[in-house]
């Protein structure tokens, strides 16, 4: 028997009924899903010292279990002193069992380690089903060891759902486990 992440058989017995019933779908392939998980760190200071995509490079590959690849600039630009070709940030897309796997551990581990959380923002949608949040430290992971950081960073978490809209995808989330903010209105 192979190993199944737990968020996985959680999606498919608790969250896929759920929707159902919420949303009033016909079919389990109408309810949406996560599709990916992106992961982007934009280093700016990367045009004066190449070792700091180097080490981007490992702390991500760290934190996601998947090897990072640097983002390279599409064009020049003199003021930032940056030149085309030019190393500027680092990216990795999770999908399937490693998704479900930073998924949890986010969700269980990390976010709860953020000073002063609250809940995440339920308004960063893009109209089309997409989330973005912002982390602001790469410490909140306990894969990073502290003692070793040069520089902290922050980064930006994208998940992509086959939802049709912001609410959908809005349900989907939150019966996945994000901690969103309790609005009142």
């Amino acid at each position: 028997m192979s190993y199944i992440p737990r968020l996985r058989t959680h999606y498919k017995d608790t969250v896929i009924p759920k929707l159902m019933e919420q949303f009033g779908y016909k079919s389990i392939m109408q309810v949406p899903k996560i599709v990916k998980v992106s992961i982007n760190q934009g280093l700016g200071d990367a045009t004066g010292d190449k070792k700091i995509i180097d080490n981007a490079v490992n702390e991500m590959s760290t934190i996601t279990g998947q090897k990072a690849v640097p983002t390279i600039a599409r064009t020049s630009i003199s003021n930032f002193k940056l030149r085309e070709f030019m190393p500027i940030g680092v990216k990795v897309t999770l999908r399937s069992d490693r998704m479900f796997e930073f998924l949890d551990r986010l969700i269980t581990v990390s976010l709860p380690r953020v000073r002063d959380f609250k809940g995440i923002n339920d308004k960063s949608f893009d109209g089309r089903g997409n989330y973005t949040m912002g982390v602001t430290e790469q410490i909140i992971f306990p894969e990073i060891d502290i003692d070793k950081i040069s520089k902290i960073q922050g980064m930006d978490v994208t998940f992509v759902t086959t939802a049709k809209t912001d609410a959908e995808a809005l349900a989907l989330l939150k019966e996945m486990g994000l901690p969103f903010k309790n609005q009142k209105n």
